[in-house]
């Protein structure tokens, strides 16, 4: 339960106008970086998805309110600002818990992620050779352009794209896709994270991981990408929220 008068953290671009906003809801507000708003609030507002990331990496338990972030989470659109920010300030929302999952590349390479991650051919329109395992079972093997995770907040994203299926945001699971596959009746898996790994097989070019927004490194043939649980984000859920399911 926040304070009469919460401090509200506020991340990303145009943030003069959520400041004015949280002031005039009667709450106090403080702007900058995701960790030292985070470090110095109740509650934090992210404007945009580079900002929405930013925090959701820091591993806070406030609430966030996610302003023009994308049809993703239920974001709220920038023109009804002021009232979703009113209602979080009052405390006139719902905890959404939005998972993370973690990913590492052999002992070296480590990610969080809130929407999705990939392994892609670094050149475009390049194929090479992926398998999917849960545990001990293989699930997949495939020939694609690369193969994307995505949580159920980024299941509507790329995923979707790809021809994945969009989740439900409390489904405990996420969508494997393959990217471009080689074959046009591949399938696409709806999985639990926990023992979930992707590899590369055999490469024809080199094959990258992103994490969301960011590359993080290479990754060699039959070198395990491993996923696992990360914990949550808690999206604030307010009247002005858009939907996360995409429109008909």
């Amino acid at each position: 339960m926040m304070s009469d008068s919460p401090v509200v953290g506020v991340v990303g671009a145009d943030a003069d106008a959520v400041v004015a906003a949280v002031e005039s809801a009667g709450g106090r507000a403080t702007a900058g970086t995701a960790k030292r708003v985070v470090d110095e609030s109740e509650a934090v507002v992210a404007v945009g998805e580079p900002a929405l990331l930013a925090v959701a990496r820091t591993g806070t338990d406030d609430p966030v309110l996610p302003v023009a972030a994308g049809a993703s989470v239920r974001s709220v659109p920038r023109e009804a600002v002021a009232t979703g920010v009113a209602d979080l300030v009052a405390g006139d929302y719902e905890r959404a818990p939005h998972p993370l999952v973690d990913v590492r590349v052999g002992d070296r390479t480590r990610a969080t992620a809130l929407f999705d991650l990939m392994l892609v051919s670094a050149e475009p329109a390049q194929i090479s050779e992926y398998a999917v395992e849960r545990a001990d079972d293989r699930v997949a093997r495939f020939r694609a352009d690369g193969v994307v995770v995505a949580t159920p907040a980024g299941s509507s994203g790329y995923a979707s794209d790809a021809g994945g299926p969009v989740l439900a945001p409390e489904t405990d699971a996420v969508a494997v896709v393959p990217v471009a596959p080689f074959e046009t009746d591949i399938d696409h898996w709806v999985l639990p994270p926990e023992g979930l790994s992707v590899s590369v097989e055999r490469d024809e070019t080199a094959v990258h991981l992103l994490a969301d927004d960011r590359v993080v490194g290479p990754v060699e043939p039959h070198e395990p990408v491993r996923v696992t649980p990360a914990g949550s984000i808690a999206v604030a859920v307010v009247a002005t929220g858009r939907s996360p399911f995409p429109p008909a």
